[in-house]
């Protein structure tokens, strides 16, 4: 365990061990205070210099999402209020530091047309070599995956051949972002595809001892820069590679493979309210299967409507940006 070594140090090690003798078990809060330890050495500060506008310093200095940015703070600040009791300080100097303000993040969303699209020009863009043929083939299966079943990426790369239940039209997956498994219908669409692929592997690669159902270079699992440089160059042949823009606290990703998961809920909730049903009623049925621990967390793709609402909304905060 590394020691507190500024002149904050005797107060440092205080304070954790009176939030430790209360029963606080916070993980980060040794580290983070560390962290604010070395910052002071670096800095060459003493008291005197403990005044809001260093502290306003530090908050820029913090390259980490604002959420984090905030709880260090708040670490920062629960120690001197500590010191206050305590009669060293006689005011909190974070007493007035106002916390940063939410970010907030929105999705890249295809629409259905455009993944259809994206998933065609995949298609078109398998080699027809030997020597890349069922490599691309896999590449290509994967985004039909990544597209029509909502995975994260890593889960069509890990499913071996025994996860493929044919006869059920069903995929088991293992050890996933939560720790869960879960056991998901598949679409038939998708599963054409599969049935296609393993039958040219086996045509192919007789003597295949690959036990992924999409097999990469000898016994190894497609790699997930694999899926990503497809998936990138079909996207700059549709012209839709648009660029990540951050606009004051809203930040409008660009497309990443895991856009994909995102339109596959957008678009499937769209799909259920086409039908006259509520989406909140279909929200925990929809977690279960993408794999989320909450279905509040499947919620979180409700606030953006479709491809044209993403749009509108991009637009729409660049002109309040202007006009202030």
């Amino acid at each position: 365990m590394k020691p507190f070594e500024s002149f904050l140090a005797k107060q440092l090690e205080a304070y954790v061990a009176y939030r430790k003798k209360l029963g606080y078990a916070k993980k980060p809060l040794r580290p983070r205070l560390l962290a604010f330890d070395r910052y002071i050495q670096k800095q060459h500060i003493g008291w005197d210099q403990l005044q809001p506008s260093f502290f306003l310093q530090l908050r820029t200095e913090i390259s980490e999402h604002p959420r984090t940015v905030n709880e260090i703070l708040l670490d920062i600040r629960s120690f001197f209020r500590f010191m206050v009791r305590k009669g060293v300080l006689e005011q909190n100097p974070l007493k007035d530091i106002p916390r940063l303000p939410k970010r907030y993040f929105v999705p890249f969303v295809f629409s259905q047309r455009q993944t259809e699209a994206l998933i065609r020009t995949v298609c078109k863009n398998i080699r027809k070599s030997e020597t890349y043929f069922l490599l691309d083939m896999a590449k290509y299966v994967a985004i039909v995956m990544l597209a029509r079943c909502g995975m994260r990426i890593n889960e069509p790369l890990h499913l071996c051949l025994c996860h493929y239940r044919k006869n059920e039209g069903t995929f088991y997956i293992e050890r996933t972002k939560f720790r869960k498994d879960r056991l998901i219908p598949v679409p038939k669409t998708v599963l054409v595809e599969i049935e296609n692929y393993l039958t040219l592997r086996k045509k192919l690669r007789p003597d295949d001892q690959n036990a992924y159902l999409l097999a990469g270079k000898g016994r190894a699992p497609l790699n997930d820069s694999n899926i990503r440089r497809v998936f990138h160059r079909a996207v700059r042949e549709l012209g839709l590679n648009h660029p990540e823009k951050v606009i004051g606290n809203v930040t409008f990703g660009g497309p990443v493979p895991h856009s994909l998961r995102h339109s596959f809920a957008i678009n499937t909730l769209n799909k259920i309210r086409s039908r006259g049903q509520s989406p909140q009623h279909a929200l925990p049925v929809l977690a279960t299967y993408m794999g989320h621990r909450k279905y509040q967390y499947t919620g979180a793709y409700l606030k953006v409507k479709n491809a044209e609402h993403r749009m509108g909304l991009l637009e729409y905060t660049k002109s309040r940006a202007v006009v202030k």
